[in-house]
């Protein structure tokens, strides 16, 4: 198949060494919205255990161990080698690998995730090779499941953190919501894309992928939390305030224009028979 994709040498140093992964999702009452909203929507649409699972961009692992303890069999592939090395000492199979080409054999998986990839790859014809790599290795009739963030989630989450009143940050999120993207070499992330929700919605139906349905993960109310967060200093995990977030995100997700207060955005489809299978 040639020489496999490299991951951008900003992408990989921004999680080797800035920012640990591990805790994103564990660490605040946003990212634990999120770890559990991702929960709940995909344990609406899993087959039943245990179903092998191919969690691409699976980073150190967060939902492969609870997709482990749930009873399926779970192999994580993330370009990071710190994050495999993570994803490993919890037990799962690990190993280092591209989106864009999967090692694994045509339907060889139940199903497949790719809850980070979409976010880094800043090319329409990349994320297209990521998504034709899911398709071709889930077998026909599974489920594949792809995460985005949301086109507006700059512009919530620097209002909730008062940092939208600086210029730098002002002309970033000025650009985000003019092009999706967050360039390469820009200070406070590393290069990113930020979808809306009728792209994400296309770009899996460019796929060949059917029975597309676009989730909002963390719902209208993420930011206040972080905001209430972040300002009080308080851990607000379990808090009333974590309730109603989470309550909030569970009845607005039926209603698609509140797709875009979501700070992230979870594409469920299927996948038909490729020619030739």
């Amino acid at each position: 198949m040639g020489t496999a994709p490299q991951i951008a040498p900003e992408i990989h140093d921004f999680y080797t060494d800035t920012f640990d992964e591990a805790t994103r999702l564990t660490a605040t009452a946003d990212g634990a919205l999120e770890l559990v909203r991702t929960q709940e929507i995909l344990r609406r649409l899993l087959p039943p255990a245990p179903a092998t699972v191919l969690d691409v961009g699976g980073g150190p692992g967060i939902h492969a161990q609870w997709l482990s303890a749930d009873g399926y069999k779970v192999h994580v592939v993330d370009p990071v080698p710190r994050h495999v090395a993570q994803a490993a000492a919890l037990g799962v199979g690990a190993e280092v690998g591209d989106a864009r080409q999967l090692a694994a054999g045509a339907g060889s998986y139940d199903v497949v995730l790719l809850l980070g990839p979409l976010y880094h790859l800043l090319e329409r014809a990349d994320r297209d090779r990521a998504l034709a790599e899911a398709r071709r290795v889930v077998r026909p009739g599974g489920l594949v499941a792809a995460a985005a963030i949301g086109r507006y989630a700059s512009l919530y989450e620097h209002v909730a953190t008062t940092l939208l009143g600086t210029e730098r940050v002002r002309d970033a999120v000025a650009d985000i919501l003019r092009t999706g993207r967050h360039e390469p070499g820009r200070k406070g992330f590393t290069a990113a894309y930020f979808h809306t929700a009728e792209g994400l919605e296309e770009e899996m139906a460019a796929a060949g992928l059917e029975g597309i349905a676009v989730h909002g993960i963390e719902g209208p109310a993420w930011s206040c939390l972080k905001a209430a967060e972040q300002h009080t200093g308080e851990r607000l995990v379990g808090s009333p305030m974590f309730a109603a977030a989470l309550e909030s995100a569970r009845l607005a997700e039926p209603y698609p224009a509140l797709l875009s207060s979501s700070s992230h955005m979870l594409a469920t489809a299927t996948a038909g028979s490729l020619p030739g299978r």
